[in-house]
């Protein structure tokens, strides 16, 4: 089973990726925003709960975040594998996942981290709320407090993972077919 994890600052290219990655390898995309958004239209108990957060452009807590993901993996067992988009995004996460891993009998093929500048990733975002009318894409201030709760809460996942050998880091900026490449190498590397 091949279980990797995607993580990198907002509009860093993890969606698009994590879609590739997919159907390369047959897997199960667990993308936190798509299951937000699920949770949020459905106006699921939790969804209610995270759409407080999301509309500020804060985390949502770790205990409504960790549900909806393990949701969706019981609903996806047996499978291939998984790739996480956005997940997980603090330490208390981390140790989270590992539970639920644990619990399912997987582990962690790798964590990959794609790496762009804020200044980039911030007319990404601008552009993609245009495009897509997601409202937490549209605000320069909600933006910079996304990037800013990433610095904080999910760059210490650096360490956390590179202390048992699993943590990668790849470019996030190119051509995305070159990007694919990158990963693609990576991956097939560790598997």
């Amino acid at each position: 089973m091949l279980n990797l994890v995607l993580f990198g600052k907002p509009g860093s290219g993890k969606g698009t990726q994590a879609n590739f990655l997919k159907d390369k390898y047959d897997l199960i995309h667990i993308s936190t925003g798509d299951v937000f958004r699920k949770n949020i239209k459905n106006q699921t108990e939790l969804g209610v709960k995270a759409q407080g957060y999301t509309q500020n452009g804060e985390l949502v807590p770790d205990d409504v975040t960790v549900s909806m993901l393990e949701n969706e993996i019981k609903q996806n067992l047996p499978c291939n594998g998984f790739v996480f988009d956005g997940f997980p995004r603090t330490l208390n996460q981390a140790d989270e996942m590992n539970k639920i891993l644990l619990k399912y009998k997987m582990e962690l093929s790798a964590i990959v981290a794609l790496e762009v500048d804020d200044d980039l990733l911030t007319d990404r975002l601008l552009k993609r709320g245009l495009i897509s009318g997601r409202s937490d894409d549209q605000s320069r201030e909600k933006i910079l407090t996304r990037l800013y709760e990433y610095r904080n809460k999910t760059e210490p996942l650096i360490d956390y993972y590179s202390k048992i050998n699993r943590f990668y880091s790849v470019s996030g900026v190119g051509e995305i077919n070159e990007i694919s490449s990158r990963l693609l190498d990576l991956i097939e590397s560790v598997r």
